[in-house]
């Protein structure tokens, strides 16, 4: 096991040998209580999954969004 300093801005630069078996430049962070985990991420879509869901149809946000107006008027 190594060690890291992590800087004024909350900057890390890993150990060699963690970015050679990551082979990716970018990676996905995970919290588990007191640690921390990094999982390489092969594409930017791959970051932006957990952020998908069911498509919505513009109609259905339009309509919601005026609910919500409605709601917040009264």
């Amino acid at each position: 096991m190594t060690t890291a300093k992590i800087t004024s801005k909350g900057q890390l630069t890993l150990p060699r040998e963690a970015l050679k078996r990551l082979v990716t430049d970018t990676v996905e962070i995970e919290l588990f209580g007191d640690e921390v985990r990094l999982r390489p991420v092969w594409s930017v879509a791959g970051v932006l999954r957990g952020y998908g869901g069911k498509k919505a149809v513009l109609k259905d946000i339009r309509n919601k969004v005026r609910e919500e107006a409605a709601k917040e008027k009264k």
